[in-house]
């Protein structure tokens, strides 16, 4: 390879880790095919340097699969794209564990293709995964929060502010997570009105962890109505009343599961 070649892909690796992750699929469609080309082409790039190097970690294979698996749904290749987020979610699980947050991406965007494929049972088994996944990673940062509010007011008599503990690229995939799983939750809420309610309540305590307050308790308060209204079990409906009493200034303990 001649320097300048290797310059060039060096620079695209460099491209690829700061903006890949970024790169939307739906942007690359809504812009067209030559878009989709340009991106394939930087892509292409990006993946020849990281198969290359010796010293490239598994987050960033993770990465790398992830916005190939992007293009090829933007391309309704989906055998291919199907590949790639297999092995994202295998590098993303080696990086991080097989029930982090920044693994459940993979599986969500692989449940997308098995749904537009007519494969509802396999995609309804990876909305479950990711849901539960955003829940406990919530349900534990708001615990951890307590124990530190409490800490604090022990300590210093105020506190602290209420966070998800998530950047803006993470709390806006969050979002678009979760309003998307939930989207096609409501959508077949006659049959599975639980799952409906779930996601309902993982949105709620997302939002007041965000201090987001009117989102929050709209949220709550659709879960709360919809367990009454579907009449699910004594238990679901107290979490949705504690959870609802939470968001909207009570103390209840989110037992969102």
């Amino acid at each position: 390879m001649s320097a300048l070649d290797s310059t060039a892909h060096f620079h695209a690796f460099l491209q690829f880790r700061r903006r890949a992750a970024a790169w939307p699929a739906a942007a690359a469609t809504a812009a067209g095919m030559g878009q989709i080309i340009q991106a394939e082409e930087y892509l292409s790039q990006a993946q020849w340097t990281v198969l290359k190097s010796t010293d490239c970690s598994h987050a960033i294979h993770s990465l790398l699969h992830r916005n190939l698996g992007l293009l090829f749904m933007a391309k309704k290749n989906y055998e291919e794209a199907r590949y790639h987020l297999a092995n994202d979610i295998y590098f993303a699980s080696c990086a991080f564990g097989t029930e982090d947050i920044r693994t459940s991406g993979g599986y969500f965007h692989l449940a997308n293709i098995f749904f537009g494929l007519g494969k509802l049972d396999i995609a309804d088994t990876l909305y479950i995964k990711v849901t539960e996944i955003w829940n406990k990673y919530l349900n534990n940062h708001y615990e951890v929060l307590l124990q530190v509010r409490t800490q604090q007011i022990d300590l210093l008599g105020k506190q602290f502010e209420t966070d998800t503990g998530l950047d803006e690229a993470q709390e806006a995939e969050a979002i678009r997570t979760l309003t998307s799983i939930l989207d096609i939750r409501e959508s077949t809420s006659d049959k599975t009105p639980r799952k409906t309610v779930f996601v309902l309540k993982t949105l709620a305590l997302f939002y007041f962890l965000t201090m987001n307050s009117t989102k929050a308790q709209e949220y709550a308060l659709r879960a709360f109505n919809l367990a009454k209204q579907r009449h699910l079990s004594l238990q679901e409906q107290t979490t949705t009343e504690e959870l609802l009493s939470l968001v909207s200034g009570g103390k209840a303990h989110p037992t969102t599961q």
